[in-house]
């Protein structure tokens, strides 16, 4: 088995399972196993973690939680505890409860924006303008740009569009900006060309990619990321989530599968794969079903024994 020397710059995980990954699941996970689960994520020692969305529960009913999850998870000064918000109530909700960072979502669609947020680009973004005047104490603001790289609904978006709203969001004063692949429709040469433009206005370590892999494009299209300099991305443990109000959306790239093909190309992620996997085992039976990850069913390739040669 080829070992390659270690790469120097190493990526960081931002695991989005208890938010992304569970927001689609019909089965209601209970307050404190989604507690559980955040708890064994600091514990495996992810310095980012999206915790839950602060939505209406009438339309992501899975997270009406949000406000309990973040009063009982143990809080570790080094690790961001994240917030999605998509409006101001949102906002103040998820302050009320101490997120460390506010995600705030909009889409380059206007029609998936409409559908996704129940209001235009341009209400999303004064709702915005409002959240970054707030007093917010050591609280942080990310941008995602939803269907940054094709919508469901209306087919490619134009890449000027993609980086006009990553200026919009720097001119707001955000710490951050992610690129989202909402519903897997990114390729590699695509990515990369989008992600060389985007550091040119964003430093990589505040440049968040997140991918799906609706297509199996997922770890390809973050290879593709990272050859052009990015070194944050998302993922969901078990490769759980997607959008409820996209057509066809799955899941995100799966963490361990991340982390095992970083191990395996010598790229450091600070995080054990041995536990990752044991972490995702039991998914199948919280959930009820079973989950998109391939290294939790295959094993690590240093689990693997040789086998025996065929006698000819």
């Amino acid at each position: 088995m080829t070992k390659f020397e270690p790469i120097s710059d190493p990526i960081i995980v931002q695991e989005v399972a208890p938010r992304d990954g569970l927001q689609i699941e019909p089965t209601w996970v209970p307050t404190e196993e989604k507690v559980r689960l955040i708890d064994a994520f600091s514990d495996l020692g992810f310095s980012r973690i999206e915790v839950s969305s602060f939505v209406s529960p009438k339309a992501v009913p899975a997270l009406r939680d949000a406000a309990e999850v973040f009063a009982r998870i143990k809080r570790n000064p080094d690790i961001i505890y994240v917030a999605l918000v998509p409006n101001e109530r949102g906002a103040d909700d998820a302050l009320a409860a101490g997120a460390d960072e506010l995600n705030l979502v909009m889409s380059v669609s206007q029609t998936h924006n409409l559908a996704n947020m129940r209001m235009t680009g341009e209400a999303s973004f004064a709702a915005f303008q409002a959240i970054a005047k707030k007093p917010r104490g050591k609280a942080t603001l990310n941008g995602s740009i939803a269907t940054s790289f094709g919508c469901p609904f209306e087919g490619d978006q134009p890449e000027q569009r993609v980086l006009d709203l990553v200026r919009r969001y720097l001119d707001l004063g955000v710490d951050g900006v992610s690129l989202a692949d909402t519903t897997g429709m990114a390729n590699p040469r695509q990515v990369r060309a989008l992600v060389d433009k985007a550091l040119k206005l964003v430093p990589p370590g505040a440049l968040t990619l997140h991918f799906h892999n609706t297509r199996g494009l997922g770890l390809a299209n973050v290879l593709a990321a990272y050859d052009a300099g990015a070194r944050r991305f998302d993922s969901a443990l078990g490769g759980l989530g997607g959008c409820p109000f996209a057509p066809g959306a799955t899941g995100n790239i799966c963490t361990e599968d991340l982390v095992n093909m970083c191990h395996e190309m010598g790229i450091a992620t600070g995080l054990d794969l041995e536990t990752l996997i044991q972490l995702s085992r039991i998914l199948p039976p919280l959930l009820g079903h079973d989950v998109a990850g391939q290294v939790m069913k295959a094993g690590r390739n240093c689990d693997l024994h040789t086998a025996p040669a065929l006698v000819r």
